[in-house]
């Protein structure tokens, strides 16, 4: 049932794509699968190869609107025109699967033949990997005798834009009636058919910040008579992450790191002005909710004695994914029934930044990592133009997210 299209000649796979779960039931979802595997994978390349970066997936969002609507579900785009939301099934009772549909701004370098055709823009974290899943769980759901409630397939634009799409779905009422919610990240660590889950936090809370610097700037043989921005900017550098560590809980995981810093041209003159860009990482909930006044007040102190302006401008991202327990024991389970134990392994808390903790804020549910790894050869990380996966995950994730989303219907 292949209607997702852009490129026709990407849309098959090589060959038949194994299912590492055939045979584990149910009957319906083993007959979907059957043929459904490899639709799959032509959805995946597809969206490979057509990537759109945060609240610009305007054709990504189209695509898959039309797939399902062509099963017979009724789509409904969020108001900012990108991203939707679809049930599928009857009742009161309703559980929610997530996939997130944006790009990154990378230029990709796999050499794959459904590699992005747009300059510049890459799904470079999988994003294309988990729609499909969610697509195909949306799509076999459908295909069901039968169901003990309500699936809602969220897509949501820009969780790769702070502080997150996920906000906007929140927004639209999405997650009202909503028991639990239920989401795979592709993780090139773990092999294919194993799935990392983990009880409480997942991810960390993750802050943008940046601190401009004025200065009446001067000539670097008289600083006496002037503001040293430059002098301003190192203190800041290695003063503040140094001092941040005296002010939080050691065991928060809490760490600031610079990524950018800009200013001055000449080498004799002092400039006037400058700017210090970086993240702001902690593991625990509660030491997010109060780091920002914390970053202002170290900022001030640094800087009171050298006369320099500053300006602060702190962007929250988002809170950490913490998993709750029953909802990460669903997905352990799921893992378990079609791979055996051995399916199921246990994952670490990562610095980075997930937005589908808003959604955590307002229902119950978890995250789990979906083994994409082929076994052999490197481990192609995410957020680099060299990404890749092994499309036998895909069968694998659409098993694990429709049974964890039956069993709490159950």
């Amino acid at each position: 049932m292949t209607v997702l299209q852009a490129r026709p000649e990407l849309s098959g796979p090589d060959g038949p794509v194994t299912d590492l779960g055939a045979g584990t039931g149910p009957a319906w979802l083993d007959t979907w699968l059957a043929s459904g595997r490899d639709d799959l994978v032509t959805w995946r390349r597809l969206l490979h190869a057509d990537p759109e970066l945060g609240r610009a997936e305007h054709r990504t969002t189209a695509v898959i609107a039309r797939t399902l609507l062509a099963a017979g579900l009724e789509p409904r785009t969020l108001p900012g025109g990108t991203g939707l939301v679809c049930d599928v099934g009857y009742g009161e009772r309703c559980v929610a699967l997530r996939a997130d549909l944006d790009a990154l701004p990378l230029q990709e370098e796999t050499g794959l033949p459904f590699a992005s055709g747009t300059p510049d823009v890459m799904h470079a974290c999988g994003h294309d990997a988990h729609t499909a899943m969610v697509l195909g769980a949306g799509l076999a759901l459908a295909s069901a005798p039968s169901l003990p409630g309500r699936v809602r397939l969220v897509f949501q634009p820009a969780e790769e834009i702070q502080p997150g799409g996920a906000l906007d779905v929140v927004a639209d009422g999405a997650m009202e009636g909503v028991e639990r919610i239920f989401a795979l990240h592709c993780d090139p660590r773990l092999e294919v058919g194993k799935l990392g889950t983990r009880v409480g936090p997942i991810t960390s809370a993750c802050d943008v910040v940046e601190v401009r610097l004025t200065s009446p700037g001067g000539h670097t043989a008289r600083p006496h008579l002037t503001a040293d921005l430059v002098e301003a900017l190192g203190l800041l550098i290695t003063q503040l992450p140094l001092l941040l560590t005296r002010h939080v809980d050691p065991r928060s995981g809490t760490v600031l790191v610079w990524g950018a810093v800009q200013s001055g041209e000449a080498a004799n003159a002092i400039p006037q002005s400058g700017v210090l860009r970086g993240t702001l990482r902690t593991a625990d909930h509660d030491t997010w909710t109060g780091i920002e006044e914390k970053f202002r007040s170290l900022v001030a102190a640094v800087l009171a004695p050298l006369g320099v302006g500053y300006v602060i401008d702190y962007t929250r991202g988002v809170p950490p994914v913490v998993n709750e327990a029953v909802s990460s024991g669903m997905l352990r389970d799921a893992a378990i029934t079609l791979g055996g134990l051995e399916a199921a392994a246990d994952t670490e808390q990562s610095s980075g930044g997930e937005d589908f903790a808003w959604y955590l804020e307002k229902v119950p549910g978890a995250m789990a990592r979906l083994g994409v790894w082929p076994g052999v050869g490197p481990m192609k990380d995410i957020h680099q133009s060299t990404f890749d996966l092994d499309e036998r995950a895909l069968p694998v994730g659409v098993r694990v997210l429709i049974n964890a989303a039956l069993s709490a219907l159950a």
